[in-house]
């Protein structure tokens, strides 16, 4: 009976991260347009200019999106929440997910990339591209990140080894 509770309480909290973590995807959208291009530009901007820096006051975002993971994670293990556990590793999944597809991966921030990658990668690098290929806040496209619709679809993409205007 112990056992079938924990696979029962193990499939429920699995199923809560899962659908968290693509639950993210729409809060990262909906700041990515609605915020990030929206009252909050003076911080995106960096992530739309050109710079020689490591850092960008762009990346505060990552520290304002950790702080949901880390205050409800806090609070489910100090009173033994599973639920509300497997809400925050949702979060810390999409996040962690975020920062090795946007950051390394497109952004090159650390200097690697996957050789064989698949369409839906060069896909999601292309849609990225042409996020950037404006450098205000009005008139961009392709705010999400996991969702990429085909249109995106690009035969022959050249990847981008440096941060360019249009990266």
């Amino acid at each position: 009976m112990l056992l079938k509770m924990n696979l029962t309480l193990f499939l429920i909290c699995s199923i809560i991260t899962i659908a968290t973590f693509l639950f993210w995807e729409f809060v990262a959208w909906f700041s990515h347009k609605y915020i990030m291009h929206g009252f909050l530009w003076s911080w995106h901007k960096s992530h739309h200019t050109v710079h020689k820096h490591t850092l960008e006051k762009n990346d505060l975002f990552g520290v304002v999106f950790s702080i949901p993971s880390i205050v409800i994670s806090m609070y489910a293990i100090t009173y033994n929440k599973p639920y509300l556990f497997s809400v925050s590793l949702g979060i810390f999944l999409y996040g962690l997910f975020y920062v090795v597809f946007h950051d390394f991966i497109v952004h090159q921030r650390l200097k690697w990339r996957p050789k064989n990658r698949s369409n839906y990668l060069n896909r999601m690098i292309n849609a990225h591209y042409v996020h950037h290929s404006k450098h205000s806040k009005e008139n961009c496209e392709s705010f999400g990140f996991l969702i990429v619709p085909s249109k995106y679809e690009k035969q022959n993409l050249k990847i981008r080894k440096e941060r360019q205007e249009t990266q």
